[in-house]
């Protein structure tokens, strides 16, 4: 169902069929928080819950408001819209309920959270075209989500507030939908491959990098994906930011660029932070045999190295 009602979101010709499609997701979501039973399960489903029923209400509200052709503002309506959706995704300043819900889901969740979730109102916001109010919440989004994450402990918090600030990269392309769409792709496939390491490694807190048990290539491998993540040349996780930033570049929005830049720059200094204590936390050796090397580091070396120059190519 969850996939189902993203893809009657998608294929939806009017609003009310939206709202339905976003409607059955949330009913959809909703018992994967609670696929185990206890108070922290059912604390983060009443917190989801309520949130998106009151972004939800105020989406049908406006809805039907333009249906009756109230005499009210379509700018104003279409404002009010795009803050029932900046609820949904949990965009800056609506973001406080996702890093509480996230502490309290395991990583297959927070990952289906952060990608899947977003693809119907980042789909429905693509069609809206208001400035006024997305160049404030993207910026935001992304000091928010830097800054956010910088005291935590929590890996889960970290990357709901990493999570917040990549957000904030993807309105910034809203108005194209291809572009926003590979930035998600790429995003999606460096985030479940970061959550599928976390739930092997049985990761949730940052000080249990220091008991981590690895040999010197997976560390390597980590420490190449966590680079990527943080959005650092010539890895994968540059690729969408630069095609946001040359996007940006042809709207003339250099103090954009500016602010989205220097908090990437954040966002990079907690990523390396978890690898400083896997890192410091044994003496390593630097002598090592290729011998050592496993296919899924070999896997993620390449996609994180090679797959950059391809995506360069096609552009170019």
């Amino acid at each position: 169902m969850l996939i189902t009602s993203t893809m009657i979101t998608l294929s939806a010709n009017n609003w009310i069929g939206m709202w339905i499609g976003l409607e059955i997701n949330m009913m959809s979501f909703i018992p994967l928080i609670l696929n185990k039973i206890n108070k922290s399960s059912s604390e983060s489903a009443m917190i989801y819950f309520l949130t998106q029923s009151i972004s939800s209400a105020l989406l049908l509200m406006m809805v039907l408001i333009m249906m009756c052709k109230y005499l009210i503002p379509i700018k104003l309506i279409h404002i009010i819209i795009m803050i029932s959706i900046f609820i949904k995704i949990g965009a800056a300043p609506f973001h406080m309920w996702m890093p509480k819900i996230m502490s309290n889901m395991n990583w297959y969740k927070c990952g289906v959270l952060m990608t899947w979730q977003k693809i119907a109102p980042l789909f429905m916001m693509s069609n809206m075209d208001n400035s006024l109010l997305m160049n404030p919440v993207i910026i935001l989004s992304v000091i928010i989500g830097s800054v956010g994450g910088l005291n935590q402990t929590s890996l889960r918090k970290m990357m709901a507030y990493s999570s917040i600030n990549h957000m904030g990269w993807m309105l910034a392309i809203n108005k194209s939908m291809n572009l926003w769409m590979i930035y998600l792709m790429i995003y999606s496939l460096m985030i479940l491959s970061l959550c599928y390491l976390f739930l092997y490694y049985n990761l949730y807190f940052l000080n249990q990098f220091n008991s981590l048990n690895m040999n010197n290539t997976e560390k390597i491998s980590f420490f190449i994906m966590m680079l990527s993540m943080g959005g650092l040349p010539p890895f994968i996780g540059f690729m969408p930011k630069w095609i946001t930033i040359q996007s940006l570049i042809n709207e003339k929005e250099f103090l954009m660029i500016f602010i989205m830049v220097m908090t990437s720059l954040i966002i990079l200094m907690y990523y390396l932070r978890m690898m400083s204590n896997m890192f410091l936390s044994h003496s390593i050796s630097i002598k090592w045999s290729m011998n050592y090397f496993s296919y899924s580091t070999i896997i993620v070396m390449v996609i994180n190295l090679s797959l950059p120059l391809i995506l360069i190519s096609d552009i170019m």
